[in-house]
């Protein structure tokens, strides 16, 4: 895609109070503080999809919209609820036919219906023809970031529930009118964020639930991941167009699969709430040095273009005194990591590699985490029963990073099944992505704080013991 074509496609979607350019979390013009905070305040939302439940659906009717690395992977984590008679995948859409024939291909091995085929490589529009209620109970988008946002609030419209890849939207004013949406239309809209069903973030999360970490003080978490080869593949993203962002915006681009589990286990909209935060990037290197030494004359060209830093640190406050600490880079040149630190008055864990140690109190037993056996132990005392229950389907289906890609696809499904409140809302999704927006926000007035306004008009005051442990 053309740079001035995909400027275009940016203003079409990011319009609206705070879209000051076409394409950033904000825009070039900033918006100040006061105008953040009272136009979430003077938005008239309620708060009502909190604990919102709907009719149950014996079988939910799936339309998957996008068919690349993630749609391909989550179409697959549908499987066993469809042999199981929990689901039902009715439709399938892509921009690329060969998506559409791969996708056809696997469903066939666990699914005797023939989905419908909605090929949008003649029209981009197309996906909008899975948003048919009178076919479709649920709509997946695993879709490139731009489109997330407009499509899950079309298909709200429409009377279907929506799950959406992350971010669930990456600018202010898209996720402002994606709250005002489901409140308005009393459409489920989650964030299909996979990190939360991971097996040591709900055995860390238990563990906090059981009372091993006393009282919270501090966490640590991250998406350090090197994109570098990725980002400038023209297949793996299409048309680049995840490159794109790091041309136009400089802030954590990406905060949900770190900060997700982070604010579950702060009870954060349950109890606690996100206060302010204050963000800076590092100057950038490692991404354009690769698109400087790559063989395409076209990546050679833009790159002295890349906006975003190599690293970004935002320190995030609570409104109950907690600390956070996120970080996001994908341009250097390091291990995965996603960090999971967590520390309370009665333990601290530390994640890549796992470590856990507990406090003895002020006595000389410190600056040692726990043995292999001893973490082992933990780990079985404090599993979470739903990755105990799950077992056997993990088992099966571990080729969705290690098997949270299903139990994530599970609950969502059976959720809607039994007709009860999903895991994660709308209010969720939206903090946590509007938290990267803000970061944009701090960055560009030279690190300044912002704070971050409550979306849920109060309810997160009312503490909750969090929905993922409730069994089915």
């Amino acid at each position: 895609m053309r740079r001035k074509d995909f400027l275009k496609l940016g203003a079409l979607f990011g319009g609206g109070v705070f879209s000051g350019a076409s394409f950033g979390g904000t825009g070039k013009k900033r918006v100040s503080e006061a105008s953040i905070s009272d136009t979430i305040s003077n938005a008239g939302l309620e708060g009502s999809m909190f604990d919102y439940a709907d009719a149950p659906i014996e079988k939910v009717k799936v339309a998957m919209v996008g068919l690349g690395n993630r749609g391909s992977t989550l179409t697959e984590m549908l499987s066993w609820l469809v042999k199981n008679g929990h689901a039902e995948i009715v439709s399938i859409c892509d921009v690329q036919p060969a998506f559409l024939d791969r996708a056809e291909a696997r469903i066939a091995k666990f699914q005797s219906a023939v989905p419908r085929r909605i090929d949008g490589s003649s029209d981009e529009n197309e996906w909008k023809k899975a948003c048919n209620s009178e076919e479709a109970d649920l709509v997946i988008i695993a879709t490139p970031w731009r489109w997330h946002a407009p499509m899950a609030m079309y298909a709200m419209e429409q009377g279907l529930h929506v799950a959406t890849e992350v971010p669930i939207a990456y600018t202010i004013d898209q996720n402002l009118e994606l709250l005002k949406t489901a409140e308005r239309t009393k459409r489920h809209c989650i964030m299909l964020e996979n990190c939360c069903y991971n097996g040591e973030e709900l055995f860390v999360l238990n563990m906090v639930k059981e009372g091993a970490f006393g009282e919270l003080t501090h966490a640590e978490c991250a998406y350090i991941h090197d994109l570098r080869q990725l980002l400038i593949d023209e297949n793996y993203y299409h048309n680049r167009w995840r490159l794109q962002h790091h041309l136009e915006r400089d802030g954590n681009l990406y905060t949900t699969h770190g900060l997700g589990p982070v604010c579950m286990y702060m009870d954060i909209l349950r109890g606690d709430n996100l206060s302010h935060l204050v963000s800076m990037s590092s100057n950038e290197a490692a991404l354009s040095k690769a698109l400087r030494e790559s063989d395409d004359t076209y990546l050679n060209s833009i790159a002295d273009n890349v906006k975003c830093g190599d690293v970004n640190t935002t320190l995030i406050k609570t409104e109950q005194g907690k600390s956070i600490m996120l970080q996001f880079d994908v341009h250097t040149g390091r291990p995965y990591n996603r960090l999971n630190k967590l520390c309370g008055s009665g333990a601290t864990h530390y994640g890549y590699p796992s470590r856990l140690y507990k406090d003895h109190g002020p006595t000389w037993d410190w600056h040692r985490w726990q043995d292999e056996a001893g973490y082992k132990e933990a780990q079985e005392q404090f599993a979470h029963p739903m990755w105990r229950k799950l077992q056997a389907q993990i088992s099966e289906n571990e080729q969705g990073h290690g098997g949270m890609d299903f139990v994530m696809i599970y609950r969502l499904i059976r959720a809607l099944n039994q007709g009860v409140s999903l895991d994660l809302n709308v209010y969720d999704g939206v903090l946590w992505s509007l938290v990267g927006a803000l970061s944009e926000e701090s960055v560009a007035r030279g690190n300044e704080k912002v704070i971050i306004p409550d979306i849920t008009n109060g309810a997160w005051k009312t503490p909750r013991v969090h929905p993922v442990f409730r069994e089915f």
